[in-house]
């Protein structure tokens, strides 16, 4: 097999969506945004999490977290090949 023997998948490939083209296309009027509203208009794109001024979800909700370095267990590396270097070192 050689690279420009190589194919696609079948249904790899789409057609180009052609918006505003006429409502016998399926995407005419509002080109598939809906009515009106702020996602209807362009250049629109609204952060994850923004709820439209209401206090966000993430905000509502206490921050709390736990951090397990102070109780972490060190684990020696033992190589293989030389079992012995490390006890060598460990004894220092």
């Amino acid at each position: 097999m050689k690279l420009h023997e190589l194919k696609n998948v079948k249904g790899a490939i789409h057609r180009k969506k052609r918006v505003g083209c006429g409502e016998g296309g399926g995407h005419g009027k509002t080109s598939g945004r809906g009515g009106k509203g702020q996602s209807a208009r362009s250049g629109s794109s609204i952060r994850p999490g923004f709820e439209g001024g209401q206090m966000p979800l993430y905000r509502k909700l206490p921050h709390r977290g736990f951090n397990n370095y102070e109780f972490r267990t060190e684990i020696a590396v033992v190589n293989l090949r030389d079992p012995r270097a490390s006890t060598r070192r460990s004894r220092r």
